[in-house]
């Protein structure tokens, strides 16, 4: 679509073509559902298509681009005259209705696709034009999300194709990359990354591994960062997790257990308990070299803690039933967090069966060594040992 086609519309004119284009996209898939013609008479569903061909007639007749789609609404319409000239019950007629409702199903798919194909070309344009141009964090967010919607439509060559020409990663990357842009921005376009790699990892998995992405998502060290790293995680896989361990990532992670915020401390673990059912035995050696194992357990005991003051009768009579339920959103979030990782190495897909047992005995000794009574060794050493069959 060429863009000068969009500065010399005015802006309500525009939203009503765009409206009438998801129109005839959402009622030419549904002429599609009309496969069996033999108990399903499709004339109400072809002239709802063509009335909203009709609403867009201006467009049609102005927008080179839409010139195949123009051709096809009018396909459609002269296949609705010859269905209305083949109302005999003989068997020919049934013959030649059948071949008619055929061509009027492929024509809706078509119909569809070009619609789309419009739709996706707008999207793509005004993404660029919002990303680029405009200040208003609003609009930024609203055309990311949009992006990552479509993308988790599923796969489609012709999309795929609109987002390498246009260098949607190269962009996302750059606004994941600048701490000029706010937070709120910077994760939205993590998570369209991670819905890109949905769309086609054999695609987009190489432009994130020879990137700055898993950096900047470190670097950001948020909540929504550190979840977006483990999505990319359990995604990619061993691949993703030799790239974090080659950049020296994996203490930054283990860093943001002792983050300020609870929420960005309970996504730490989960990033590393991923990258413990994921990743080969070095980079569960490295994480167990770096005290991982010592740094959980002194979060649980403080957890475990908090948590027993939690249960005094005399501060629950003291707070509202809100002020309590903020509490319990403060927690630490590390309660069982040795043995849920413990477990997480145990049925893991990185290892053999004999490396498994070794870093379980590992695990076991660590504990041991960190725990400060006999009484919390056995707690935690059992939890560590049936956890996987809880």
């Amino acid at each position: 679509m060429d863009p000068t086609t969009h500065q010399k519309q005015p802006e309500e004119q525009e939203r009503h073509y765009l409206g009438g284009l998801q129109g005839l996209r959402s009622a030419s898939k549904e002429l599609q559902n009309f496969t069996l013609f033999l108990t399903k008479d499709p004339q109400a569903s072809i002239t709802a298509v063509l009335n909203q061909g009709d609403e867009i007639k201006e467009l049609l007749e102005t927008d080179p681009s839409l010139f195949k789609l123009s051709h096809l609404l009018c396909n459609l319409q002269t296949a609705l005259g010859e269905l209305g000239a083949t109302r005999g019950y003989g068997l020919p007629s049934i013959i030649r209705r059948q071949a008619i409702y055929y061509k009027i199903s492929q024509l809706a798919r078509q119909i569809e696709r070009e619609a789309q194909g419009y739709l996706d070309k707008d999207s793509i344009f005004r993404l660029l034009r919002t990303l680029d141009r405009s200040e208003d964090e609003g609009a930024k967010v609203k055309v990311l999300t949009e992006l990552e919607v479509r993308l988790w439509q599923g796969f489609d060559r012709d999309y795929q194709d609109l987002i390498l020409k246009a260098k949607v990663f190269q962009l996302l990357e750059s606004i994941l990359c600048d701490n000029a842009c706010s937070r709120t921005i910077r994760e939205h376009a993590a998570q369209v990354i991670v819905a890109l790699i949905r769309f086609n990892r054999n695609v987009f998995v190489g432009l994130v591994l020879m990137g700055p992405t898993l950096e900047a998502l470190i670097s950001m060290g948020s909540c929504r960062s550190i979840q977006v790293l483990t999505s990319l995680v359990a995604l990619v896989r061993s691949p993703l997790i030799d790239e974090i361990e080659s950049l020296g990532e994996v203490p930054r992670i283990m860093a943001l257990l002792r983050s300020q915020d609870p929420a960005t401390r309970v996504a730490a673990i989960d990033c590393l308990c991923e990258i413990a059912y994921h990743g080969r035995k070095e980079v569960i050696e490295a994480m167990l070299e770096q005290g991982l194992i010592e740094t959980l357990l002194e979060l649980q005991r403080q957890d475990q803690i908090h948590r027993d003051g939690e249960h005094d009768e005399d501060r629950r009579r003291q707070r509202g039933e809100e002020e309590e339920e903020e509490e319990e959103g403060k927690r630490g979030g590390f309660d069982g967090c040795v043995a849920k990782f413990a477990v997480q190495v145990e049925v893991g897909e990185g290892l053999t069966n004999q490396e498994r047992r070794e870093f379980k005995m590992e695990i076991l000794r660590r504990v041991k060594r960190a725990c400060v009574s006999e009484a919390e060794d056995a707690s935690v050493s059992a939890e560590v040992l049936w956890g996987s069959s809880a």
